[in-house]
């Protein structure tokens, strides 16, 4: 036999595995039938090496046991038993396409929630508050005076309101300390909150706006590259109608009809911001407005109608998105709407004078139109308890 062919040399090919080997060894110690009588060198070998390795195994989990480690699992590749179940995976991947369904309803519902690109819709809606509540309150049968309140009056016109105590037009409308986020330097989100208060003093405070103009200030605050937005909104000034509601952004009164006593409007209400996608910031803002309100004609009898408005926006970095620099973009509005005709469409709101026997009665549910704890579902014309 050749050297390098003999089993019991280095680097040969034996001829008998080492388990084999061992087997043999065993069988000769037991005396078992056909086992050799004297291992061979080969066989001693396995067997001290099969020894050594037991040893060095119950040392090993010896000293696990001692150290407190728990022995390790044996491994197993991912597969579809395994491994996350493809069912279940797919099954969330369903839930957030419902999700975003649910909410591209809703944007077709508000007719404000539009993003600048179709890709940057769902990132930019928050979770609820993309809806587009309008619900008008109509005022019944003069609660101030139902309820023994004191009368409002034109040198008083707050009087037996709880907007007696707040702040009046524009101070009411405090913006937060603005910090980084999303990406966004402080610089820029102190932007969008300055900007964003700008909005809302333009839509519901400025005189023009509230005699029926065309809201020039408040439009110029908005991205003209929001896709479609401005336009829609320019739109609905023109030519309002139930589903191009002007009403959804401003407060407006018909001058022919109504104007407001004085020149306060009081307010109440928060601003907070968060981190929009990585690039951009969104600036949320929960404000009541209490209007009071006389004839054009003249008079003295006094009304109130208190308008509610949740408005979410966005300041978006134009070298990530394609945004206008310092503009805003509207991610969502809604309304609440105390005291007004449910059945106008003209886009002016129309509020009921205590003295009034004409309009029609509603038959939605008593609402509390400064209760600011729980937002009113859209639905049927409701009654306000009080204005």
């Amino acid at each position: 036999m050749p050297p390098e062919d003999h089993p019991d040399r280095d680097g040969g090919t034996p001829s008998v595995s080492d388990e084999q080997w061992a087997e043999l060894v065993r069988q000769a110690e037991a005396g078992g039938a056909g086992a050799p009588k004297e291992p061979s060198a080969r066989a001693r070998m396995v067997t001290a090496r099969l020894r050594a390795q037991d040893e060095e195994a119950a040392r090993a989990q010896g000293a696990g046991r001692r150290f407190g480690r728990k022995p390790a699992e044996p491994w197993t590749p991912d597969g579809w038993r395994t491994g996350p179940a493809w069912q279940e995976m797919n099954g969330r991947r369903r839930r957030r396409r419902r999700l975003v369904g649910t909410l591209g309803f809703v944007a077709v519902l508000a007719a404000l929630v539009i993003a600048m690109r179709p890709s940057l819709l769902t990132d930019h809606l928050p979770g609820g508050g993309g809806s587009a509540d309008t619900t008008p309150l109509s005022a019944g049968t003069a609660p101030s005076e139902a309820s023994g309140a004191d009368p409002a009056t034109v040198d008083e016109p707050f009087r037996g309101s709880p907007a007696l105590s707040w702040a009046d037009g524009a101070e009411g409308i405090e913006v937060p300390e603005a910090k980084a986020v999303g990406g966004m330097s402080r610089g820029e989100v102190e932007q969008a909150l300055r900007a964003t208060r700008q909005l809302l003093v333009a839509a519901n405070l400025d005189p023009a706006t509230l005699r029926g103009e065309k809201p020039q200030e408040a439009l110029d605050l908005l991205d003209p590259l929001q896709k479609g937005e401005r336009a829609r909104l320019e739109r609905s000034i023109a030519d309002p109608s139930e589903k191009q509601d002007p009403l959804m952004m401003f407060s407006r009164f018909d001058p022919d009809e109504t104007r407001v006593v004085g020149d306060v409007v009081k307010t109440s209400g928060w601003m907070t911001f968060e981190a929009g996608r990585s690039g951009s910031v969104e600036v949320h803002a929960d404000y009541t407005f209490v209007y009071p309100l006389v004839r054009a004609g003249g008079g003295e009898e006094v009304a109130r109608t208190i308008v509610r408005r949740k408005l979410t926006t966005a300041l978006y970095d134009p070298e990530r998105f394609i945004a206008t620099r310092g503009k805003l973009s509207v991610v969502s509005a809604q309304q609440n709407v105390g005291n007004t005709s449910c059945e106008s469409e003209d886009g002016f709101l129309h509020p009921s004078f205590p003295s009034d026997s004409s309009a029609p009665s509603p038959t939605g549910p008593e609402v509390d139109p400064y209760d600011r704890e729980e937002w009113q579902p859209d639905g049927a014309c409701g009654t306000v308890t009080r204005t």
